[in-house]
């Protein structure tokens, strides 16, 4: 699955500079990352974040949806579609959260 360079780009404002940040190919999409851990990605018509299984609940009120890429949620993650992604506020919000939880998380290793 091709995602959406204009999401893509919204998403990469939405985030800023941060250090440690990078971005890599995953799930037919392209996610970003933060000292190797996921933060948030966007797909070819939505977006996918990870607050971490202690923020799901808030992000799920907010107005996110839970992630399920195979029918079944996965923990931790939620997403967005496409109309929803337009929302700055909401964004913003989950994108915060995301970026706190992976910035809790150790610095994975570089790999060999």
């Amino acid at each position: 699955m091709a995602y959406s360079e204009t999401l893509a780009e919204t998403m990469r404002a939405d985030l800023g500079v941060e250090p440690g940040l990078s971005e890599k190919k995953m799930f037919g999409g392209l996610c970003f990352l933060l000292h190797g851990h996921m933060v948030c990605g966007v797909t070819r018509d939505g977006a996918m974040y990870r607050p971490g299984k202690a923020q799901e609940g808030a992000a799920l009120a907010l107005g996110a949806q839970p992630l399920s890429f195979t029918g079944r949620p996965m923990g931790g993650m939620v997403e967005l579609d496409a109309g929803a992604f337009e929302d700055a506020a909401l964004r913003s919000r989950l994108t915060e959260m995301s970026l706190a939880h992976a910035a809790s998380l150790p610095p994975k290793e570089a790999a060999r």
